[in-house]
């Protein structure tokens, strides 16, 4: 079995747990219809009645998957999303977890960093994962900071942490793949954010400095000209006020995670936290726009409460 082999069928059957019978479909785009094959190989050996469609992005539709993608969400009893634009925090993926389904999304996943993500110690990391949440369920508030020049209190009160550990296998229940995080959706936040791990495709050159104001994207300063700010805070404001909203907190917790410039996996590196602005409806908060976009916050110093999570982007709640 070739290491992507050994990923997909993690996925299906140690993470979905997929049944004799279930119906599943997987929702590839051009570019990962290698990947769509292999999830609909692996969970057919599973047993599952699947099937795979190729969902070429299209800006004039937004992240909205067309109807009857959207029918075939509403109808199977499992989905595997590797296709961009993710489809995370779209409307048709909600109804169908609310409707019982569940399923992942992979937006943006490559076959190394699926081999790679996937060979992880699960057990561990389900530890790691579950304090972080335990962790920021409990806490009122929590500081981030690094030493290019992030400097962010976040409000807790009344918001629930979540554990990313891969466990998919109850009714409802959606993630993210490759998994590794411990996360929530914040109250609200004051502060800066320094990164060159911007959401977008590549790293940057220099760091960009986001001010965070009332709970929302205030500015984005720094970075090299034509560095992916202006695309960003673009990106973002094509949805509105709403799309600067501080949606997310997470600290990545998967050690097989390296920088590669790709948000899904850089998100995940054991050692760093992660912001988002956007969407946070489906995770906790209360805000629904198409669009949620993760910085990467390099070498941070977190704590959590009284508890000091992260020391300069070392790991500090293991034994």
């Amino acid at each position: 079995m070739s290491e992507l082999e050994q990923a997909v069928t993690t996925v299906v059957e140690r993470c979905l747990r997929v049944r004799e019978g279930e119906t599943v479909l997987v929702v590839a785009d051009p570019g990962s219809t290698a990947i769509g094959e292999a999830l609909l190989a692996a969970a057919r050996a599973a047993g599952g009645d699947a099937v795979l469609t190729i969902l070429p992005p299209n800006p004039s539709r937004g992240t909205e998957p067309p109807a009857p993608v959207a029918a075939a969400f509403a109808a199977a009893d499992v989905f595997i999303a590797p296709c961009l634009p993710s489809l995370s925090h779209t409307s048709a993926r909600k109804r169908a977890c609310e409707a019982g389904h569940r399923g992942a999304t992979l937006p943006g996943v490559t076959a190394d960093m699926l081999a790679r993500l996937m060979s992880t110690d699960f057990d561990a990391l389900a530890t790691r994962c579950r304090a972080v949440a335990a962790l920021l369920t409990d806490a009122d508030d929590a500081h981030l900071t690094c030493p290019h020049g992030t400097d962010l209190r976040l409000d807790l009160r009344g918001r629930g942490g979540i554990s990313d550990e891969g466990d998919l296998a109850a009714p409802g229940a959606f993630g993210n793949l490759p998994c590794g995080e411990g996360f929530m959706s914040p109250a609200g936040g004051e502060g800066t954010i320094a990164t060159t791990s911007l959401g977008l495709p590549g790293l940057l050159d220099e760091p960009v400095l986001l001010t965070v104001r009332e709970g929302a994207l205030a500015s984005a300063a720094g970075g090299a000209p034509g560095d992916g700010a202006h695309e960003f805070l673009a990106m973002l404001d094509a949805h509105g006020p709403l799309g600067r909203n501080l949606a997310e907190m997470g600290v990545g917790t998967n050690d097989r995670a390296t920088l590669t410039g790709n948000i899904l996996e850089d998100e995940k590196i054991l050692g760093t936290a992660h912001i988002a602005f956007g969407a946070s409806a489906g995770i906790g908060g209360t805000v629904t726009v198409p669009v949620h976009l993760d910085v990467v916050v390099l070498e941070p110093t977190l704590r959590i409460g009284d508890t000091k999570v992260l020391d300069g982007g070392r790991w500090l709640l293991d034994g």
